[in-house]
């Protein structure tokens, strides 16, 4: 089996995607300024897809565990075996780093939440004055911060919305295009079949008539036919 057939090859392949993307949000968080709501969805959203992707891993070893005790079977050998395995071993590494790095981080926002609750706590007096302002302020910026990625989303999902009625518009357009052709087609067919039948009227008639008129009246019919073509013919071309 090639590589481009094997089951374990194309889940390799969404894994790997699905890790790199992981990095690239994980580069993004360590971009994000701490106490953000952007940070925080980030956290969630990097949590929740290494745990997909460890999930997806462990499933893949499972995999490679069974084709081990009939490898002839699957068309395996001891070497293909394992380089599968040293695959999924650093796919699960990766992952854990990621996971690692981003756990640390989040311990890191709650001990800062921490301390700066306690500060929150002290007697406000001369000296630390100043440092409560600081501190109104950076709560004052980041619920700011909030407000304008709420706003953002509320747009992006408006922006969405109009997008969704303006496509099912187009659907109903299309709707009503179709229905309308469909009558068309329905009244040609009616047409055709009413032609038809009037046609098979004439043929059986014409039959009947010519058998009535014998072989002389067949003849004195097809020149009268012939004379009248001529008459049509000369009076439309020649005047």
């Amino acid at each position: 089996m090639s590589s481009a057939q094997d089951p374990f090859y194309i889940v390799k392949e969404e894994i790997q995607d699905s890790i790199d993307k992981l990095q690239v949000t994980f580069r993004e968080l360590e971009q994000t300024p701490f106490e953000t709501g952007e940070r925080v969805h980030l956290t969630k959203e990097l949590l929740t897809n290494c745990e997909s992707i460890e999930w997806q891993v462990d499933e893949l070893n499972k995999a490679i565990a069974v084709a081990a005790r009939d490898p002839g079977w699957y068309g395996l050998d001891d070497a293909e075996l394992e380089r599968r395995r040293r695959w999924t071993t650093s796919a699960h590494n990766q992952v854990a780093n990621v996971r690692k790095a981003v756990e640390s981080g989040k311990e890191k926002i709650i001990s800062h939440n921490g301390t700066r609750k306690d500060l929150m706590r002290l007697p406000i007096d001369r000296s630390n004055y100043y440092s409560t302002v600081d501190s109104d302020d950076i709560i004052s910026s980041e619920s700011d911060r909030q407000m304008l990625l709420i706003k953002q989303q509320d747009h992006e999902l408006d922006e969405l919305s109009a997008s969704v009625q303006r496509i099912g518009g187009v659907g109903l357009t299309i709707h009503d295009e179709l229905i309308g052709q469909e009558r068309i087609l329905d009244e040609l067919s009616t047409e055709m079949e009413t032609t038809a039948n009037r046609l098979d009227f004439v043929q059986k008639k014409v039959a009947m008539v010519m058998k009535k008129a014998g072989a002389k009246g067949q003849i004195m019919l097809i020149a009268f036919l012939l004379i009248l073509f001529i008459i049509l013919f000369v009076l439309v071309f020649l005047t």
